[in-house]
């Protein structure tokens, strides 16, 4: 049985998407692709980059910092808004 797009799109780690977002992109800017291509070209980018923004999401969901409260540790989840610090 072969597999759906959508299947194989969820197979995808993260760094695989990304680098195929990459190209997605680089191919649409050389602007010498066909209206129709082009707009598959967009689609598939779009899908790559919502399975990659949920990916981070799941990603934020599992981390969890460890503070220390009154001499005892304890989780919490991760924000990086609240170090003050921007992830570049």
């Amino acid at each position: 049985m072969a597999k759906s797009e959508v299947e194989l799109m969820e197979e995808l780690n993260f760094e695989a998407a990304m680098e195929k977002l990459e190209q997605i992109v680089a191919q649409l800017e050389g602007g010498d692709a066909p209206l129709e291509q082009a707009i598959d070209l967009f689609q598939e980018g779009m899908r790559l980059s919502k399975l990659c923004s949920e990916k981070l999401q799941q990603v934020e969901r599992k981390i969890e910092m460890l503070t220390e409260q009154n001499g005892e540790l304890k989780r919490q989840p991760f924000s990086p808004e609240e170090e003050g610090g921007s992830i570049e």
